[in-house]
């Protein structure tokens, strides 16, 4: 695949603090790509220097083949931004907005009209383009504002956090329409998030801690590294579980009759389940997960 964006060796302070110290990664065309990290990471500050709204102390970005501080007009021709907060006017419906939008881009009559046509079919909108923006329900807002994103037809899409607030169900639902909008246009979509289990569907991952790279990998690649698979076990006779435990040589916990035992690998729990089969009453296997990984690469401390 082509890079469409590439990052080199990126700085950029607010006089003694250092946001982001030389960081270098790229984005895969047509990728879904998730940029992750803590609160005070440096990911919003690395996400408004790419899409042009901050500029950076040192390094070099290239989107879609233009430089950034050079061809800064170009790469805004060809990105679209969903921001956390909502943008549009409440008081006007989403078509109204869309269309004063348009209008920024340049688009006029018969274009504007078919740029409103294809931004609300791909965003789902068709069915309230008439409805007040502020009457709008959170997960019908963020489709109007991914629809406000599409309407210059843009190569690469950036969302920030776009799901947060959201309820389980319509977050399903905006990741949904996300997922085929990539699928039908193959448009490049890089995204920060807080849920993780989002970050599980990228193709690719880079975690930013304290301005720096902290890992980069396939979201499979990142849990077989910072991740464990648990065995789960419940039994009556808590001494003879941990006589087997000590013998086999497992790391674990035991808690009243459960014990959590940690896995190499999700066949590792065979073994153990063959030497207690006589012993226990239930069993489960628990796979590592992407807060797992989070966690193991930023710490368990709270971020302000």
């Amino acid at each position: 695949m082509n890079r469409i964006i590439e990052v080199s060796s990126l700085r950029k302070s607010y006089g003694q603090i250092e946001a982001v110290k030389g960081i270098d990664f790229f984005v895969e065309e047509g990728s879904l790509f998730a940029f992750l990290g803590p609160n005070g990471a440096g990911k919003s500050t690395t996400i408004d220097i790419l899409s042009t709204l901050l500029k950076p102390d040192a390094g070099e970005v290239m989107i879609d083949g233009y430089c950034l501080g050079k061809d800064d007009s170009k790469i805004r021709a060809q990105i679209g931004i969903v921001f956390q907060d909502n943008l549009l006017d409440k008081l006007l419906t989403v078509k109204e907005n869309l269309e004063i939008r348009g209008s920024l881009y340049g688009l006029k009559s018969n274009e504007l009209r078919s740029r409103i046509d294809y931004a609300a079919k791909c965003s789902e909108v068709a069915g309230f383009l008439h409805q007040p923006y502020g009457k709008l329900s959170g997960g019908q807002r963020r489709r109007a504002d991914i629809a406000r994103a599409l309407l210059n037809t843009p190569r690469i899409l950036f969302l920030d956090e776009p799901t947060t607030g959201l309820d389980p169900q319509t977050r399903q639902r905006v990741w949904e329409t996300m997922q085929q909008i990539q699928e039908d246009t193959g448009l490049t979509v890089f995204f920060t998030t807080h849920y993780m289990e989002e970050a599980a569907k990228a193709d690719y991952v880079v975690v930013i801690d304290h301005g720096e790279i902290a890992a980069k990998g396939t979201p499979s690649d990142l849990k077989e590294q910072y991740s464990s698979d648990y065995l789960i076990i419940h039994g009556p006779d808590r001494e003879k579980l941990r006589e087997i435990m000590e013998k086999l040589g497992c790391i674990y916990a035991a808690n009243a009759d459960t014990f959590t035992i940690q896995l190499q690998s999700t066949m590792d729990a065979l073994p153990i389940l063959e030497q207690c089969r006589g012993d226990i009453v239930g069993f489960q296997v628990i796979m590592g997960t992407m807060d797992d990984v989070f966690i193991n690469i930023t710490g368990r401390e709270l971020r302000e």
